[in-house]
């Protein structure tokens, strides 16, 4: 049976609407394999999840280039079934309280999708000062529509997984802008995908293996960066992911990250990885020589599969590009179709010249 191929943005929303949170990617898995399927010289999957996918060059003295990106997603865990049939749930990965009564959910059970949604105390019946705070969340619930623990029980248990449940748009103006759930880092695994099947329907240079690594559980610790670096020991990595920009009114401008728009941005340093600086300068030499739009991320912020990446065996000589995305870890990730374009072309490019 033909696999259908998706493309660019195709590509993008099939893989956000997928349920994968850290500690449950199979269903990414599923279809990164069907999207890589004949595009490899081999692909593999080790004992955490990982997948990883191997393009060999043709020349005798070859050097290893790791392209990374993680395939789960923030999510929650039900973690009790209360009397009234609703469900205690702990967060899977870093959120913020905020943005999270009132959001569609879905959650996983052994055979299928069960729909809920988070709630916390109505206003109208908080205390004064119950109004002035953050909700938190052990006092916020998942309301599945049952009136009874019992009743729950046969739709959920604890321990189940579950994501947010948000519908993918594409809006702004000329319609570049995309919405959804797990920009961060489905937007990193459909570059790695189209990179994969461009380079191996052209000619790989003959000094390079390219090893295409889909991590998992990245939101809660880099551990799949951790057993994947360790198989491969690249030489160098690419890590491809996504970025929080605060790129809004009201936020100075040295604390604006990067710019929607302005193409992929390459980190120098952020809190778990000082990237390797000549690997980085060429890809910014690169980056201007091919007028391929380019930033530097300008604020000392978050982190990704490269602080784990990095450090492996005898060290790994480490660069981050990231896609601009605001709103990130919530059902609203917004980031801009032109920066995953020319984030595709950089790599491209990266990999024709790699400097050896």
């Amino acid at each position: 049976m033909n696999t259908e191929h998706f493309h660019d943005l195709n590509l993008i929303e099939k893989l956000s609407n997928t349920f994968g949170p850290s500690g449950c990617e199979d269903s990414v898995a599923g279809l990164i394999l069907s999207q890589i399927s004949g595009f490899c010289d081999e692909v593999t999957t080790d004992k955490l999840g990982n997948i990883i996918a191997v393009i060999r060059g043709k020349g005798s003295q070859r050097q290893k280039l790791m392209l990374a990106a993680h395939m789960d997603e923030v999510g929650f865990m039900i973690s009790y079934i209360e009397d009234d049939g609703t469900l205690k749930f702990n967060t899977v990965g870093g959120m913020d309280p905020r943005v999270l009564c009132g959001r569609r959910v879905h959650i996983l059970n052994s055979s299928r999708i069960i729909p809920g949604i988070i709630a916390a105390k109505p206003i109208h019946l908080q205390k004064k000062e119950e109004r002035k705070e953050v909700t938190p969340i052990e006092k916020m619930y998942i309301d599945i529509g049952a009136s009874t623990r019992e009743e729950a029980a046969t739709l959920c248990s604890p321990g189940d997984y579950a994501t947010f449940d948000s519908e993918f748009v594409i809006f702004g103006e000329n319609l570049q802008r995309i919405k959804g759930k797990a920009l961060d880092d489905r937007m990193g695994c459909a570059l790695l995908i189209e990179v994969m099947r461009e380079i191996y329907d052209e000619n790989l240079p003959d000094n390079l293996d390219l090893y295409f690594a889909f991590t998992v559980r990245e939101e809660v610790g880099l551990s799949g960066a951790v057993t994947a670096a360790y198989a491969i020991s690249p030489d160098y990595c690419i890590v491809l992911e996504s970025t929080a920009v605060a790129d809004i009114d009201g936020v100075p401008e040295s604390k604006r990250v990067a710019r929607l728009g302005e193409g992929g941005a390459l980190s120098l340093i952020d809190n778990g990885t000082i990237y390797h600086r000549d690997f980085f300068d060429f890809a910014l030499k690169c980056a201007k020589e091919m007028n391929i739009k380019c930033q530097i991320k300008q604020y000392i912020s978050g982190g990704n599969d490269g602080a784990h990446i990095h450090k492996s065996k005898s060290g790994i000589k480490t660069i981050a590009l990231s896609a601009p995305t605001r709103y990130l870890h919530s059902s609203c990730c917004v980031a801009d179709i032109n920066d995953y374009r020319t984030m595709r072309q950089l790599t491209q490019a990266l990999i024709a010249k790699m400097p050896f």
